[in-house]
């Protein structure tokens, strides 16, 4: 990823450092959600969170063992005109360092990990989360630690909030709050939007066996969450109900019958037509509605995936991107709502 992709300035860095920093527009989520005096950010790499807990917090103590790392963090911290931040050279579990430290409201932590898992495991970062909180628990009761978003909740064994967040449409970061900071036990959030969804405990989601008028794809972070029932509780407006219809063991989306508009709604679409699974029906059907071509979302083997679609396209000439959903009973015509949907095209399946 490039620098500008990331940060609104020419940032210091090395290749590593730049690849794993956390980009401008979630630092500053993460900065203003963890507002206070004087905090702690442990493994602070290049600073590019650094910087954002800076412009929010009276004082921030920088951390970080390696000190090629600690100098380009100290160059960025200029760049961006913060001069509130303390940096320490050193093992975040040596207590010499911790001996440096006043008492603190937070402590933040984005520690290292394997680059490369097969699965991501707790048990790979380092520092150790729970060393992480012994060795500062005389410091502070306000943790907060950064950890791969692979992790499901069910492999998280602390009492935390799990807070997953999107970016742009790609889940791109997992953060565990503890004690006060806690504000649920599962959230999701999406940015650039900044809208977010906390687990309740009373949500409840029915399943559909047919499609309605409307689908949509939530958020991956709403998913990683699993906040479906939330979001559909969310979403559902008296006697007009949002249901869950899945596509296979892997791909759920949500239906309505009536038009929804959310930030958590990645993808929305008008459904219009169902048909056999078959290239056949597919592309007799996809005629009908004039459509262009066809991007085909469902089990399907990557390996055949092209010879697939070809075959379901061949003859198309027609105006309309189509997104096609395929399950194990019948193939769902759809259309993204961005685009202009005329309501003729579809009056026959509503």
């Amino acid at each position: 990823m490039k620098n500008k992709d990331k940060f609104t300035k020419p940032i210091s860095s090395d290749h590593d450092g730049l690849r794993f920093a956390t980009p401008e527009i979630v630092a500053e989520y993460r900065a203003r959600r963890l507002k206070c005096d004087v905090l702690a950010d442990i493994s602070c790499g290049i600073g590019g969170q650094t910087i954002f807990f800076a412009k929010e917090c009276k004082k921030v103590y920088a951390i970080e063992i390696d000190p090629v790392k600690i100098e380009h963090a100290k160059r960025n911290c200029q760049l961006y005109g913060v001069n509130n931040v303390e940096f320490i050279c050193g093992d975040a579990l040596d207590p010499e360092v911790i001996q440096k430290l006043p008492e603190l409201d937070v402590v933040f932590s984005d520690p290292e990990r394997p680059q490369k898992e097969k699965r991501r495991l707790l048990s790979s970062i380092t520092p150790d989360l729970e060393d992480m909180i012994g060795a500062y628990s005389s410091r502070t009761k306000g943790f907060a630690f950064e950890v791969p978003p692979q992790l499901t909740p069910e492999r998280i064994p602390f009492n935390c909030e799990m807070e997953y967040l999107s970016l742009n449409g790609k889940i791109n970061r997992l953060t565990l709050y503890f004690n006060h900071l806690k504000k649920c036990n599962r959230s999701a959030i999406t940015l650039p939007s900044g809208e977010s969804l906390c687990s309740s405990g009373t949500g409840d989601i029915s399943e559909s066996e047919i499609m309605k008028k409307f689908a949509y794809e939530p958020e991956p972070s709403v998913v990683k969450a699993e906040l479906l029932p939330e979001l559909a509780e969310k979403m559902s407006k008296g006697d007009n109900k949002t249901y869950l219809f899945q596509i296979d063991s892997k791909r759920a989306l949500m239906t309505s019958d009536e038009k929804l508009k959310s930030p958590l709604l990645k993808n929305q679409y008008a459904v219009l037509a169902e048909t056999n699974v078959s290239v056949e029906d597919i592309n007799r059907k996809l005629k009908e509605l004039n459509a262009k071509n066809a991007l085909i979302r469902g089990k399907i083997d990557p390996d055949n995936y092209w010879n697939l679609r070809n075959s379901i396209e061949a003859g198309l000439n027609g105006d309309k991107a189509i997104h096609l959903y395929i399950t194990d009973s019948s193939a769902i015509i759809c259309q993204p709502l961005v685009e202009k949907i005329n309501p003729e095209d579809y009056k026959h399946f509503l």
